[in-house]
């Protein structure tokens, strides 16, 4: 900060002491959110001074509280009335606290005393996350850890906040082994459009997982850089995409938050479509945080098949009792003496593995398989919009997940293992029904029958599979559908915004790519000879790729037969204006549905490639 002159410093000093007495500070709430479990795990406390005051800025309220050696006072009052407000609007999850880091090595800083003061607010420890930021310059690590030993033995748990931002960096954070890495926002902005920053991130995930934390992205402002995170892994995030800082913050995340920023045709086909974990919970016997462990233990005898009891408040899961480590306890000697009327809070889990009922089975496989060993039992528990919904059994998951692979290869092409008629066919009445905008590709071969009468079938289904290769590699594998549905007819259902690009690239990369399978002096000739469907000899140009392009109008589009019916046409039109020529074209057809009116919003020239 500037320097202050002594009036500045008096007058600042005097606000302050009126600020801390008044207690005047505001607590804004900022959500935290599970990219993989797509669900609110907590918040970030966020403080500011009055509204009317030179210390409403945060920077300014702390600058001014360390310049009049007030800022340990200002550090202990902010944790407390965040902690109080988090109680008191009964806000689910994790609350994550900031500390002011530097204070931890002050020889005149109580850390039991402060300890004590927040566990006087009534918030249990384990759902307190203490954020030390890399802002502040932290050398003596070893200090650190040895002045937050008491917050650790408490069950306070510990995040290294602003990751990057510099100062401590590696050695703070192998020093103090944190549950929980925030990424500096740095990092993030841009993510989606800076390979080099998306190297940094997968990095930084790669070394938390191997070091047991949680990675927070911070300042995720765009869709992009949200899916970007998805991508690489990145578990949790917080920013204005998802809300921004409120005193009254949303209670769950923002509906269609993944649905949009997340793949749109990832549940589009049939046997993905509505297989969400949610179809697979069961009902199960819950108890409250009050349940005595008698009560949970006569629950558990009366019912030889339950496994796990769902600890819920007012409808929101706070933990779980597992049956094994729940007997080992209660069941040994003195157990029922000593612990028969402990509170079910007392004994529960506090973090079970909770997922919303929307997510996909394939996310729900992969998070089992990311999740640290040891939290997953027999089942998991699943909620919606925060609020428990039932059980899932993992034995389940996994039979319902085979049984969708076993269908999965039953509708696939055998020559390329694509999707073929019935996938594709499904797909597109799910858009329609949904209203989405999509386009759709009809790709087809030029010339192919007469390069397999002369270079044979086998060589034909190389040639095949080499477009099967290049239509998925130009696609969109998360937006976009590539399926086989016969010969050398290709579908492409396209939710990529940029669909045409990707049409035309795929036209380019084919038609360079076929001259690769013709003899040295076929490829000079510029194409072969052989007998047309009348049996007379013809010479027939080099293999070429025709693209017909719909973008169907779901109100005009009844289902997948009248798209089939415009695709077909415009795959027609695009080959009529190759004719005989090589190198192929793209069509785009202005029609949107069978009535056959063109949009006129759309150019009055089809789009051509040559």
């Amino acid at each position: 900060m500037p320097p202050w002159s002594p009036e500045d410093t008096y007058r600042l000093c005097l606000e302050l002491a009126t600020v801390l007495a008044q207690q005047r500070l505001s607590i804004l709430f900022q959500p935290i959110a599970s990219l993989r479990g797509r669900s609110l795990v907590g918040y970030e406390a966020l403080v500011r001074g009055p509204a009317d005051s030179p210390l409403h800025n945060p920077l300014v309220l702390f600058g001014a509280a360390e310049h009049c050696k007030r800022l340990a006072e200002l550090d202990l009052l902010c944790r407390r009335l965040a902690a109080r407000q988090f109680l008191a609007m009964d806000l689910p999850g994790q609350l994550f606290l900031n500390m002011v880091p530097c204070l931890l090595l002050d020889p005149a800083y109580d850390a039991q005393q402060a300890v004590e003061q927040l566990r006087a607010t009534g918030l249990p420890p384990q759902r307190v996350v203490l954020e030390l930021s890399e802002r502040y310059p932290l050398e003596d690590s070893h200090g650190v850890r040895r002045a937050l030993e008491p917050y650790v033995a408490a069950g306070y748990t510990v995040a290294i906040d602003d990751l990057g931002a510099g100062y401590a960096s590696l050695r703070l954070w192998s020093e103090l082994r944190p549950a929980y890495v925030k990424i500096d926002q740095h990092f993030i902005r841009g993510l989606d459009d800076d390979p080099v920053k998306r190297e940094f991130v997968r990095s930084m995930g790669d070394i938390a997982r191997s070091a047991g934390a949680q990675v927070v992205a911070e300042g995720v402002e765009t869709a992009g850089e949200f899916g970007a995170l998805a991508e690489l892994g990145i578990e949790l995030a917080q920013g204005y995409h998802l809300a921004r800082p409120a005193a009254e913050p949303p209670l769950a995340l923002p509906a269609g938050l993944f649905e949009r920023d997340l793949p749109a045709l990832r549940a589009a086909w049939r046997w993905q479509r509505g297989q969400t974990v949610g179809e697979l919970a069961r009902p199960n016997p819950t108890i409250t945080p009050d349940t005595c462990m008698e009560a949970v233990g006569v629950l558990f005898r009366q019912q030889p098949d339950l496994n796990t009891l769902p600890v819920l408040t007012d409808g929101r899961v706070v933990g779980a009792v597992q049956r094994l480590p729940f007997t080992d306890i209660y069941l040994s000697r003195y157990g029922r003496d000593l612990y028969g009327r402990k509170p079910a809070s007392w004994f529960m889990q506090t973090e079970p593995l909770t997922v919303e009922h929307g997510l996909q089975l394939a996310d729900v496989s992969r998070l089992l398989t990311d999740v640290a060993a040891g939290q997953v039992e027999q089942e998991f528990i699943v909620t919606r919009a925060g609020q428990y919904l039932g059980m899932v059994r993992v034995l389940d998951l996994l039979r319902r997940i085979t049984d969708l692979q076993v269908r999965a290869a039953h509708h696939a092409n055998p020559l390329t293992l694509l999707p073929g008629n019935v996938p594709v066919y499904e797909c597109i009445d799910d858009l329609l029904r949904r209203q989405a905008p999509f386009a759709v590709a009809y790709c087809d071969i030029d010339h192919f029958k007469p390069f397999n009468d002369v270079y044979g079938y086998g060589r034909g289904d190389e040639v095949i599979k080499r477009l099967a290769e290049l239509a998925v590699q130009h696609c969109n594998g998360e937006r976009d559908l590539v399926g086989h549905i016969g010969g050398d007819d290709f579908v492409l259902v396209l939710g990529s915004d940029d669909w045409r690009a990707r049409c035309e690239r795929l036209l380019v990369t084919f038609n360079a790519a076929a001259a690769e399978f013709y003899s040295a002096e076929d490829r000079a000739a510029g194409g072969v000879w052989s007998e047309d469907r009348r049996g007379q000899a013809q010479f027939f140009p080099l293999l070429g790729l025709s693209i017909g392009v719909v973008l169907p109008d779901p109100a005009r589009c009844r289902s997948h037969h009248d798209v089939a019916a415009l695709a077909s046409e415009a795959k027609h039109q695009a080959k009529l204006r190759h004719g005989d020529a090589a190198g192929g074209a793209l069509y785009v057809d202005r029609r949107r549905g069978p009535d056959g009116v063109p949009d006129v919003t759309r150019p009055a020239a089809p789009a051509q490639s040559a």
